[in-house]
């Protein structure tokens, strides 16, 4: 009876099938492929070696992958705090805002989906030490020109300026959609009890956006610690600067990026997919951190 009810349902199944078959073949079948690569040394070509946790132990004393590591806790650190931060002012003010609101969402939303590839080279332009246009506003202000694609901490501030500008839109849409749904209730309670604007903020507005703010903090830690399209193409254009080397000094150098140019170009595919596991579990760690940090439970009031 039983095998005749899941025979019933054969049209659904097949309908639903080919995700699964896509799943299998491009994500799971790498991804444990991957996990089998670590272990070995190869170099795309040959036959692979077994060497066991040599591509670990090496990584753990490779002081490169451990500038990888903190330029990517760098760079995300000076992204994700003004984002998050820029977005919730701006989801306020478009929720307050009645005229004109559909073209302002859409006007934060496409910096999101233009290119990233674009958005990086336009940057490089704008940054640029010799014919930048801040260095240009500089010179006219009488300052001096900023060497902004040269300086280690400079560096650092453009990748986490390009990250910042494509991605407060998106969460500032987040946050919106999370403002529209707090009952008005609460705030005409809060307006007949006497309270202000800020303690409005602090005391009604964030608490009913807990959620949404933990789920904006994940994806912004996920995706930070992934960083690789910014970096790479800011540099490649300079010759100067080794292939995907993160620029001078290698102060855009991130992990995700170290990770290619180990695989790709210096065709070490088991070392890379060290890195890509040791990076996955760092990425789950430190999640895990930011979920702990921000889910905490509210003290009940006494």
């Amino acid at each position: 009876m039983e095998s005749r009810r899941l025979r019933s349902y054969w049209p659904q199944y097949l309908a639903i099938s080919p995700f699964f078959v896509l799943f299998l073949v491009f994500m799971l079948i790498p991804i444990l492929f991957s996990l089998y690569l670590a272990f070995q040394k190869w170099d795309g070509l040959g036959e692979m070696e077994f060497v066991g946790l040599r591509n670990f132990q090496f990584l753990i004393k490779d002081s490169t992958f451990w500038l990888a590591l903190k330029n990517t806790f760098l760079i995300w650190f000076m992204s994700t705090v003004p984002t998050l931060f820029l977005a919730l002012v701006l989801a306020n003010l478009l929720n307050s805002t009645v005229r004109f609101a559909g073209a302002y969402r859409i006007a934060y939303f496409v910096p999101n989906v233009t290119s990233v590839v674009a958005i990086a080279i336009f940057f490089g332009s704008v940054f640029s030490t010799n014919a930048g246009l801040i260095n240009m506003l500089l010179g006219w202000l009488s300052a001096s020109p900023v060497p902004w694609l040269v300086n280690e901490w400079t560096i650092k501030v453009v990748i986490a300026t390009l990250i910042c500008w494509q991605w407060t839109g998106y969460n500032a849409i987040i946050y919106l959609a999370g403002l529209q749904a707090i009952p008005s209730e609460l705030y005409e309670a809060a307006k007949i009890d006497g309270a202000g604007a800020v303690q409005t903020f602090f005391r009604i507005t964030i608490p009913q956006l807990r959620p949404i703010i933990l789920f904006t903090v994940v994806i912004s830690t996920v995706n930070g610690m992934q960083t690789f399209t910014e970096p790479q193409v800011l540099f490649s254009s300079n010759a100067a600067n080794a292939a995907n080397g993160g620029g001078p000094g290698s102060a855009g150098l991130t992990a995700i990026l170290y990770f290619y140019r180990e695989a790709f170009n210096n065709n070490d595919y088991g070392y890379g997919a060290a890195i890509a596991w040791a990076v996955f579990v760092v990425i789950l760690l430190f999640t895990a951190i930011n979920w702990r940090l921000v889910a905490r439970p509210r003290k009940e009031a006494a």
